[in-house]
């Protein structure tokens, strides 16, 4: 396996290459270029060999991985997510913009058919799905600067916490790659190997992506037919409720109430009646005192806090992203396309 230590200090070589190898003979081995053969490697080697008790051609896995590389980058990335550190009002203005909004509808006006036979077939509103689009990879512009198998190898065999999980990812990769024909070294997304118009991670490819368009191929790096199913029917899966509201907008108090757990992405589980005797109240639609919803409250620099109560739609976008912030990006860009489709319409 070609892990090549590129950049850091010597110190944090030498600790990633112990964790990978199980020791050094010497501390002071020149370690910049050092390469490493997943036949010598038993954690790749276990990983090939099961790809190829399942039918992956041997050869084209030790290929594979004898061409990924080491990407310390990587590992940076994933600890300073915008998701962790970021108010809302900043993670807004990322994605909120008037272009990325004129974009969108320019999207969904051509490729409409296919919405709308998303919507028909999933219940997913098309301006729901062209927000996804839109903030993963402005609309299929932007899918990802990272090579795939070098970003799950590095995270496969150096993540602290989640080895195990990006095992399977990059397991999920090879099988995808190689089953379509496609060099695993040649396709590129995301820093945690999230993929093509939707990012879809490798996992959520092989269960959710489908063959929209009926040319006998998933394919989510370059088809848009197939993102737009792929993203309804990823939705109805997780829960998707056709024809119902995403969020509620509510008025409340200054300072959010100690009592409740706030921002949480987790299925509703707090009455509206429990909410309004803390003098938090929806401003708008139909919800009834024993409905249950999912209280966010939203900073702003100004100190400020805006409540919005989530329900079972808002869920299941926060299961495509497991924050609150990002479901609250699509939520509201979703919004501005609709509105500014309806402007474009009369």
């Amino acid at each position: 396996m070609a892990l090549r230590w590129k950049q850091g200090s010597l110190t944090r070589a030498l600790a990633l290459v112990v964790v990978l190898v199980g020791g050094l003979s010497s501390a002071g081995t020149a370690l910049a270029e050092t390469d490493f053969d997943p036949a010598t490697h038993p954690e790749v080697r276990a990983m090939l060999d099961t790809l190829s008790a399942q039918g992956l051609s041997s050869q084209q896995l030790d290929d594979a991985m004898r061409a990924a590389s080491y990407r310390p980058q990587v590992l940076e990335a994933m600890n300073h997510a915008a998701e962790r550190r970021l108010r809302w009002d900043q993670y807004r203005d990322i994605f909120i913009q008037p272009d990325r909004v004129a974009q969108g509808v320019a999207f969904l006006q051509q490729h409409r058919e296919a919405l709308d036979r998303a919507q028909r077939e999933y219940g997913v509103p098309p301006e729901v799905i062209v927000a996804i689009l839109g903030v993963e990879t402005r609309y299929g512009a932007h899918k990802g600067s990272h090579r795939v198998l070098d970003s799950l190898s590095t995270l496969a065999f150096h993540h602290p916490t989640r080895g195990d999980f990006f095992r399977r990812e990059l397991m999920a990769f090879l099988t995808i790659t190689l089953g379509q024909g496609v060099d695993p070294a040649s396709r590129y997304g995301s820093y945690a190997g999230a993929m093509g118009y939707p990012q879809f991670i490798p996992t959520s490819y092989q269960a959710y992506a489908v063959d929209f368009d009926g040319d006998g191929l998933r394919d989510l790096w370059n088809d848009p037919t197939d993102a737009i199913g792929s993203i309804g029917n990823y939705f109805s899966e997780h829960g998707w409720r056709r024809g119902q509201a995403v969020l509620v907008e509510a008025s409340g108090p200054a300072t959010p109430p100690a009592q409740f757990a706030f921002n949480q992405t987790e299925p509703p589980s707090t009455r509206v009646s429990e909410l309004a005797a803390a003098g938090i109240r929806p401003t708008a639609g139909s919800l009834a005192p024993g409905d249950k919803v999912m209280p966010l409250a939203l900073d702003y620099a100004d100190g400020h806090v805006r409540y919005v109560l989530g329900l079972d739609n808002f869920y299941v976008i926060t299961r495509y992203n497991h924050s609150h912030l990002y479901a609250m990006a699509v939520a509201t860009l979703a919004q501005r396309i609709q509105l500014a489709l309806e402007a474009t319409e009369t």
